[in-house]
């Protein structure tokens, strides 16, 4: 009888069991790897907006803070000149308001000018593109909670 070269069935259901067993290990380490930076860029973008509304202040006083995130954005072409309405503060991606599996939202108080702001940022599916909701005021501190925000509020825990 001849040796034939191969691989038994044996020896390659063992490679695959071995592969599915670092699968299984792997896969639930990468979905938390990505929630981690879908939560840090929704930092960063409250952050962004933090910035953007305080500078929309400065620029704008009559106007007070941007009720939306459209007027912090804009067509921003080398011959465009900043309105507001059109600021030229924040980039088209986050003025649509979705951005690294989160939602973006802006809204103001007070009679013009607006004297305070609110932005916050929801994950747009729990448990999968992030855990927990992220907010700011005009004090510019990020807060944090893991119910998803309508608002807020200003009362929700300091991001460390």
């Amino acid at each position: 009888m001849k040796k034939q070269k191969g691989f038994s069935l044996i020896e390659l259901l063992i490679v695959v069991a071995i592969i599915l067993i670092i699968a299984a290990i792997a896969i639930p380490n990468l979905l938390r790897a990505r929630i981690a930076a879908n939560e840090s860029s929704a930092v960063a973008s409250v952050r962004t907006l933090n910035t953007a509304q305080i500078s929309y202040n400065s620029t704008y006083p009559t106007v007070g803070f941007a009720s939306t995130l459209a007027a912090l954005s804009g067509s921003c072409t080398g011959a465009t000149i900043p309105t507001s309405a059109s600021a030229c503060l924040i980039d088209s991606q986050l003025a649509s308001a979705t951005k690294s599996g989160y939602s973006f939202h802006a809204a103001v108080s007070g009679s013009a000018p607006a004297s305070n702001y609110a932005v916050w940022a929801n994950p747009l599916t729990q448990n999968t593109t992030g855990v927990r909701s992220f907010c700011s005021v005009a004090d510019a501190v990020v807060r944090y909670t893991s119910a998803a925000l309508a608002t807020c509020a200003g009362t929700e825990s300091p991001l460390q």
